[in-house]
């Protein structure tokens, strides 16, 4: 065996379409070492620096880190989908990445590390069946959903454990491979949230459609013990009143409108069957309960209105929109040994999983 360096890139090539971004690329760096990349705009340094942090895999070639293959580059059964990503710096990316390192970069970004396996594998059956759905009727064929790269998952985890957690978030989507709800032979909506009120709701209640009857209201009394289930927040009347401005009817009386709104200008008019609000009355303005909660960028739409002197107080249960899969009754479940299938029996009733699903056609390629 040669030398271990901190970082070693072995015949590393890269294109996009007809472009040839890095042509076998080798590249050695010791620990210590400051190596700088110089080349003209469009010479492919922003490419091979992409590949080193994980946003992009090679198409052809290795990445070693302290002797360590870490490059997970398309192989059998690999596929690239087009990702559109917005970088924390606000660069717009348009990129090429490898379908199932997507999928575990969305499965890590949206639940945590710490939940069980069957429950991991219960949301990466959720997100492809999304994803695809998604692609499917999207033209341009290209994800949107937000994802976590090798990178970010260092940052977030921590080096030490960035191998272990990796590997979990790998088994639950190699474990699912080819894995959707299905439902009228299409993938089924499958929407989740972090948790419930203790219910989850009905769509046709919601939407008011009867086009997803597998999404009905399911008691989840272990959502109450939730993390961050019930939240306080208080709103200064004014700061109300400009965040909820886009649908608020307009005060023809100028004083009125310049007198602003006091809590008897709030009244909840109808609550659904499981205790979210569906309409609720502003002064003259008669909205949805989501409405609000998107407005104001509460957690849930099962809120309640008190009175304080710094202005309206609005208590909030749960977390997300409270349709589909409740992530920390899917945990909980996940702890009392059901597996991933049971899991999402009991959220999406009435569907079933295609477990030969093709995903590379449905994504476009």
């Amino acid at each position: 065996m040669g030398e271990n360096y901190a970082l070693e890139l072995r015949d590393i090539s890269k294109s996009f379409g007809s472009v040839q971004a890095n042509d076998h690329v080798d590249l050695t760096l010791r620990k210590s070492e400051i190596l700088a990349i110089l080349g003209e705009n469009g010479s492919g340094k922003t490419t091979l620096m992409n590949m080193i942090y994980g946003i992009y895999y090679p198409d052809k070639g290795h990445i070693f880190v302290n002797g360590k293959d870490v490059n997970l580059q398309n192989g059998s059964g690999h596929f690239t989908i087009k990702v559109a990503r917005t970088d924390p710096d606000g660069t717009e990316l348009d990129l090429d990445l490898d379908w199932e390192e997507y999928l575990i970069g969305v499965l890590a970004y949206e639940m945590p590390e710490s939940y069980e396996l069957e429950a991991l594998k219960a949301q990466a059956v959720v997100l492809r069946t999304s994803l695809c759905r998604e692609l499917a009727e999207n033209e341009e064929k290209t994800a949107t959903e937000k994802y976590l790269t090798h990178a970010e998952m260092k940052r977030k985890w921590g080096a030490a454990n960035f191998d272990t957690y990796l590997k979990k978030y790998t088994k639950a989507v190699e474990d699912t491979e080819g894995t959707v709800v299905w439902y009228n032979e299409a993938c089924a909506w499958t929407p989740y949230h972090q948790s419930s009120n203790g219910e989850t709701r009905n769509a046709s209640e919601v939407l008011g459609t009867e086009d997803y009857p597998y999404i009905c209201k399911r008691e989840c009394p272990l959502d109450k013990a939730a993390e961050d289930e019930i939240q306080v927040t208080v709103f200064d009347y004014q700061e109300i009143q400009q965040l909820c401005r886009d649908f608020l009817v307009a005060e023809e009386n100028s004083e009125s409108a310049e007198k602003g709104y006091n809590f008897a200008d709030f009244e909840i008019l109808e609550m659904d069957s499981s205790g979210y609000v569906r309409q609720m009355r502003m002064g003259d303005t008669v909205c949805t309960g989501d409405q609000f909660r998107d407005a104001l960028s509460l957690s849930s739409s099962a809120f309640s209105f008190y009175e304080s002197i710094k202005g309206l107080k609005i208590t909030t249960i749960g977390k997300g929109h409270g349709l589909g899969m409740s992530q920390w009754t899917a945990n909980e479940m996940a702890k009392e040994k059901k597996n991933y299938e049971e899991i999402l029996q009991f959220f999406f009733e009435g569907t079933t999983l295609n477990k030969e699903f093709d995903e590379k056609e449905a994504t476009g390629n």
